[in-house]
């Protein structure tokens, strides 16, 4: 939908632009709203963008300068095309982390922020404890653990070079000494004296199988890389399983194996652990209402 389809005034007010284009994300075929009311947070958002602060009560009457509605036009234009708000807005806020994105780097999901808790827990009362996050894309798990454990030795690997770059980038801004970022296949680029070391090993795969990847939304589909949503396998399970099978040359006898995925394969991502001799294998969720499970499994060594 382009830009004229949002009908503001002139001279317009910030209630103006977020009224209309609350609007207009609630009538854009391009725009997936998981609950009516993110129509109107996408607009506040949106509004926030320009303004450079949080929008309140007071600034719906403020009226915006002829730059300031140019820039919310385009933004808006933007949001009914499908891009979605974390990179319209360049960051996302993970765990207290403010964390930079880019085009071209997958988005995290705050489902991800689950993963991150667990893996703490599994860490905190180990000395000297070492995580990995594979798939990591911008590293949103693998940073909020260095944060949360300083005493962790933390690494985010990426097949995407671009990925990674940008990890170093956030980890440099956040001031994390105890995280590394490397480019390369799943755990191929870790150094050899972690070998049967590593406490715990995550990872968000992309699951959408091979078939299924034309039936995705917009939003996702043209502004996701497409590594980053399939492995190019019949079931969408095909780095699962060689991370089954690849992790336990890496965890420590009783280390963890966590991925992150949809509700509808974590059953299958169960009996996978389960072929490979993982113990305790469960699946998890944050809450009754979570739209990803966490399967989890213990190296017997």
């Amino acid at each position: 939908m382009p830009s004229a389809a949002l009908d503001l005034p002139t001279p317009c007010t910030v209630g103006d632009f977020i009224d209309a284009a609350e609007d207009a994300i609630r009538a854009s075929k391009h725009v997936e709203l998981w609950k009516p009311w993110v129509a109107r947070s996408d607009a506040e958002e949106l509004a926030e963008v320009v303004l450079k602060r949080d929008v309140t009560q007071d600034d719906l009457d403020v009226r915006l300068s002829a730059a300031q509605r140019g820039r919310l036009l385009d933004l808006a234009a933007r949001r009914l095309a499908g891009e979605p708000m974390t990179l319209l807005r360049g960051y996302i806020d993970f765990r207290k982390l403010r964390i930079e994105l880019r085009p071209g780097v997958f988005s995290p999901r705050l489902s991800s922020e689950f993963t991150a808790v667990e893996a703490v827990k599994r860490l905190r009362r180990r000395a000297n404890p070492v995580m990995v996050e594979v798939a990591c894309g911008v590293g949103p798990v693998a940073l909020s653990v260095a944060h949360s454990v300083r005493s962790a030795e933390v690494w985010g690997l990426d097949i995407s070079p671009e990925a990674v770059e940008l990890g170093k980038r956030n980890a440099r801004r956040l001031g994390l000494s105890n995280i590394t970022f490397a480019a390369g296949d799943l755990l191929a680029p870790l150094p050899a004296r972690l070998h049967d070391r590593v406490d715990v090993v995550s990872i968000h795969p992309p699951y959408v199988a091979r078939q299924l990847l034309r039936t995705l939304p917009a939003e996702i589909a043209r502004f996701e890389p497409a590594h980053t949503l399939t492995d190019n396998s019949d079931d969408g399970l095909g780095l699962v399983r060689r991370m089954a099978e690849e992790s336990p040359l890496w965890l420590r006898r009783g280390g963890w194996l966590l991925v992150e995925i949809a509700p509808d394969m974590a059953r299958s991502v169960a009996a996978i652990f389960r072929r490979n001799s993982y113990a305790e294998v469960q699946s998890l969720r944050e809450s009754a209402q979570a739209v990803t499970r966490l399967v989890v499994g213990r190296n017997q060594g």
